[in-house]
């Protein structure tokens, strides 16, 4: 019985090529992308506009008295008349000054000291225990000894401000220091860098995001330092305001200065959060989702 050749089955697949328009494609969207995305500007504002819109709300029904507190309407109005007197321009620039100058000085002590306790173990044995030690004193109980020293001119305020504007950064600048990974240092010297080289090119890169911390810190800390600087023995400046609307019972010119301190201390932020950027483009960081 001879044996032939078996007829192709049904079973056999059929591989003749298959066109792209036969197929249904359909891109995959990842889940955070198929939701309604709302502007996060206006996410931002809902917050600080609902709060307004309730104050406005209970000061309008009476729940909210004018001596306790003035209506944002009342407080707006105020504010307008500060600006066309000249008033609170003036006193936004004196602060500012003292602001400036104070951040200079703890800036320039800060990291000094970071940098000496951080890249000298000599230096950390002479510098870092007082420092410690410093932090841990309130700043705002040496006013009175401040006033002693310096008397009751720009001195001491300039002084609370830099003392206050130290610490942060220094501890930060020093955390900074020391947490560079110990394998770059190696792999510097592997390459032939030379003390300064490994300074200049591995440690302050790699603790430079800890410093923009610590700016930010300092910041944040140097308008609380102002606040109580500028209550001391001032004739001018946003504290001053403050002092004489306290005298007043004037709420409304308080609000206003303590807006106008946060207007200043975000604009602040957002420079440094700016300068941030710049600076440290080269580390990827998560933003959220």
């Amino acid at each position: 019985m001879s044996i032939g050749h078996a007829p192709p089955t049904s079973l056999e697949p059929d591989i003749s090529p298959i066109s792209a328009h036969d197929l249904d494609l359909q891109p995959l969207v990842p889940a955070s992308s198929r939701r309604t995305r709302v502007p996060r500007w206006l996410r931002r504002t809902t917050g600080p506009v609902l709060l307004l819109a309730l104050w406005q709300l209970l000061s309008s029904t009476g729940a909210l008295q004018p001596d306790v507190l003035a209506s944002p309407g009342r407080i707006a109005q105020v504010a307008g008349d500060m600006v066309a007197d000249g008033s609170l321009p003036a006193a936004m620039g004196t602060s500012l000054q003292r602001v400036a100058a104070g951040l200079l000085l703890g800036l320039v002590v800060g990291t000094g000291l970071a940098l000496l306790s951080g890249l000298f173990r000599i230096g950390e044995d002479l510098v870092d225990a007082p420092v410690q030690m410093l932090r841990t004193v309130p700043f705002v109980g040496l006013i009175p000894l401040f006033i002693i020293w310096f008397g009751i001119g720009e001195a001491p305020k300039v002084a609370i401000i830099t003392l206050g504007v130290t610490f942060p950064l220094y501890l930060n600048v020093y955390a900074g220091i020391r947490g560079v990974d110990a394998q770059l240092i190696e792999a510097g010297e592997s390459l032939g860098l030379s003390r300064w080289g490994l300074v200049r090119h591995v440690v302050l890169p790699g603790a430079l995001p800890n410093a923009m911390t610590g700016l930010r810190y300092s910041l944040g800390i140097a308008w609380l330092a102002l606040v109580f600087a500028e209550q001391v023995n001032a004739d001018s400046g946003i504290g001053f305001l403050m002092v004489q609307a306290r005298d007043f019972l004037r709420t409304d010119v308080i609000v206003v200065c303590l807006v106008v301190y946060a207007f200043l201390g975000l604009l602040a932020d957002f420079i440094v959060r700016s300068l941030e950027r710049l600076l440290l483009q080269w580390r990827p960081t998560f933003t959220g989702r």
